[in-house]
């Protein structure tokens, strides 16, 4: 009877373990500053700056604000709010693009398309690895230059 009673104890730590890994926060939500030293912009110039700071919110939605200062040092700042589901939202700060679409590949990834109205204009593979963020982007920007950028950020 013991031993019973002990397998049925072990059998549900082990459920309620695994409940929790399917429901674990996303590993973006926080804040991150970029590393400019890390990073790379093609064909630039760089930002001078960048915070993020995701959020989780009650639906389960992600929201995205980002401040910073642009190579020619003027003010940057934008938002969105989205899910991993494929669909578009809006996003304000961008010169290049008005909406993202983003579908999760794994935990620790995510693929986005950045598109003004229906036409996709770039593509950005966000993976996060412990206390380091990464998005490699590609595509072209509103004067038709072609880009290929790895933003680093660190967790705040």
């Amino acid at each position: 009877m013991r031993k019973i009673f002990k397998l049925l104890v072990v059998a549900a730590l082990f459920a309620l373990g695994s409940g929790a890994a399917a429901f674990a926060a996303d590993p973006v939500v926080g804040t991150w500053i970029l590393n400019l030293e890390k990073s790379k912009f093609t064909p630039g110039p760089a930002p001078q700056s960048q915070t993020r700071t995701y959020t989780q919110t009650a639906d389960g939605s992600i929201a995205l604000t980002f401040t910073g200062v642009a190579a020619d040092g003027s003010a940057v700042s934008g938002q969105s709010t989205f899910k991993y589901d494929g669909k578009d939202y809006p996003i304000t700060g961008s010169p290049d693009y008005d909406t993202l679409s983003l579908k999760r590949v794994n935990h620790s990834t995510v693929k986005s398309l950045q598109k003004t109205g229906a036409r996709v204009v770039g593509s950005t593979i966000r993976t996060v690895h412990g206390s380091v963020m990464t998005l490699v982007s590609k595509g072209r920007s509103v004067s038709g230059a072609r880009y290929h950028n790895v933003a680093v950020y660190d967790k705040q």
